[in-house]
């Protein structure tokens, strides 16, 4: 037996789905539905994150055993839990779809250790209530990528969620990859998530959208106890409180992203935390070339909705609409705007402080965001790596001259032929400009490169690596999984012996499906 620690508060606290039948519909006045994991034929676990295990309580012959394989991947329950599905809402694409929930979700329990509580939930793990049309499973791809993306998040430093297990179920899952008519059978797989909770903006959208005022009050009351005590018991003050919170972790949330190049691809109101936790990790991506118009999902290739630099205004939007459901509880718009417009003049305050680090700038000076909008300027003109470009400027010395600074980041050009002309000209008048301003920095160049080695990641997951990956374990392979993990661990470390992996995208990589452009099928 694993011996966990449950202390489950959302399914005994919350009201619950009277209806038991797990079957498609509109649940009302209820928070969640009870439902169990499908059981599936031949399940084998591929891989366990040992931080986030120990972190649980459990210890390697553990995560080893059957009962460990048998209950992350849904075929045993643990004694005395009840799993559930959780109801929420949402905008998709800024249009409000009405009820949506855990889908492909399934709650298992809360584990309690070292003072710390966390949910467990299987991603894959079969249909519920709010499974819509679909069948509530997820394949192989789409879980590899969770599982290293959600690992890869944090140790970038960036609020997310966490992964504990990939494994294969051993079932095949029909899916049509980009939704083209083609579909085809693709072996199943569940991820068990891990996070100190679950909750979307849209599991209080819904509530206020219906006008069910009674139960929206049960859960923000419920979020605030368990989440957010700090704040104190519930009152009109405590959910202004409350909501300048989640605006302020919104905004940290949003702001690593951009440090680090993560393009979320689907920041619809029910893929967004209350924790300001990067959450549902579908068609995501790191830029490649340094494009504030990229986005990595096929589905809003056309609108651009998320792309790069519309992240930070797309968490502003998401707000509002937080806002509104917030609204009934507090009955005056006035703190809740006050707090929004707090996040529009914070977040290029923030962004700027940002920027200064990943740029080596530690004495801000009032020319700094300038140079900042030339660089974003004059890395648009040719294709040029995000991660490899600030990575290699912590090299550039003072003392540089102009020519032996590019000669740094070179690398990071896709296609050096490319830089002469009037782009070799913007590259040499920035550069000049920058090594103007290292001047007035005191810090030393070895102390500024470390400073700007913490900010500045050599290693992200790019999407071509994660199909690499997939594509071998499809083949049964799981030696680059683990490669990946183990790389993406020390994501600011040189790790001379992962050399390879500090590299542009391969040409061939380009335009093929999984590496570029990818859908929201699972």
């Amino acid at each position: 037996m694993l011996n966990l620690t449950i202390k489950d508060s959302f399914n005994k606290e919350l009201p619950v789905d009277l209806v038991k039948d797990n079957t498609r519909r509109q649940v009302v006045e209820a928070c969640f539905s009870f439902v169990k994991p499908k059981k599936t034929s031949n399940p084998k676990i591929l891989h366990v994150s040992e931080d986030m295990a120990s972190r649980l309580g459990f210890y390697e012959e553990k995560t080893s055993s059957e009962a460990f394989k048998n209950i992350f991947t849904g075929n045993e329950i643990y004694p005395n839990t009840n799993p559930y599905a959780m109801c929420y809402g949402g905008h998709q694409f800024g249009h409000w779809a009405g009820q949506l929930g855990d889908g492909r979700a399934i709650n298992l329990f809360e584990v309690t250790h070292n003072k710390k509580n966390w949910a467990l939930q299987l991603k894959g793990a079969g249909e519920t209530p709010y499974s819509r049309t679909a069948d509530g499973l997820a394949v192989l791809r789409s879980s590899i990528r969770e599982y290293l993306c959600s690992e890869a998040m944090y140790y970038l430093g960036v609020p997310t969620t966490r992964a504990l297990s990939l494994a294969l179920s051993g079932d095949q899952v029909l899916r049509d990859v980009m939704y083209d008519g083609n579909p085809a059978y693709e072996k199943g797989a569940i991820v068990c998530r891990v996070a100190e909770s679950f909750l979307r903006f849209g599991n209080y959208q819904i509530f206020t959208a219906r006008g069910d005022l009674k139960t929206l009050k049960t859960l923000v009351d419920y979020t605030i106890k368990h989440h957010f005590k700090y704040l104190g018991e519930p009152s009109k003050n405590t959910y202004i409180s409350f909501f300048k919170e989640v605006a302020n972790r919104s905004l940290d949330m949003v702001i690593h992203w951009q440090r680090v190049g993560f393009v979320h691809g689907v920041m619809n109101t029910d893929n967004m935390s209350i924790l300001g936790l990067t959450i549902d990790y579908g068609p995501y991506g790191w830029l490649e070339g340094y494009d504030h118009g990229w986005t990595p999902n096929t589905t809003d290739n056309t609108h651009k909705r998320y792309r790069y630099d519309s992240q930070p205004e797309i968490v502003l939007w998401n707000l509002y609409q937080l806002a509104n459901a917030l609204y009934p509880l507090i009955e005056e718009a006035e703190p809740l705007e006050a707090i929004l417009e707090s996040y529009q003049e914070e977040f290029p305050k923030k962004y700027l402080k940002m920027m200064h680090y990943k740029l080596g700038l530690f004495s801000p000076n009032e020319m700094d965001e300038k140079l900042i909008f030339n660089l974003e300027e004059v890395l648009h003109k040719t294709e040029t790596d995000m991660t490899i470009f600030f990575r290699l400027l912590s090299s550039v010395s003072k003392n540089d001259t102009v020519k032996e600074a590019i000669r740094k980041i070179e690398k990071a050009f896709y296609t050096s032929s490319e830089v002469v002309g009037e782009i070799k000209k913007s590259w040499e008048n920035w550069f000049q400009n920058y090594l103007d301003r290292l001047e007035k920095e005191t810090v030393l160049d070895e102390e500024r490169k470390a400073k700007m080695n913490t900010v500045n990641p050599k290693y992200v997951l790019r999407n071509y690596m994660a199909q690499l990956a997939i594509d071998d374990a499809d083949k049964g392979n799981y030696a680059l999984l683990n490669e990946l993990y183990e790389l993406l661990k020390k994501p600011y470390e040189e790790q001379p012996k992962y050399e390879r992996w500090f590299a542009k995208r391969p040409e061939w990589a380009r335009n093929k499906v999984g590496c570029s452009m990818l859908s929201c099928s699972s």
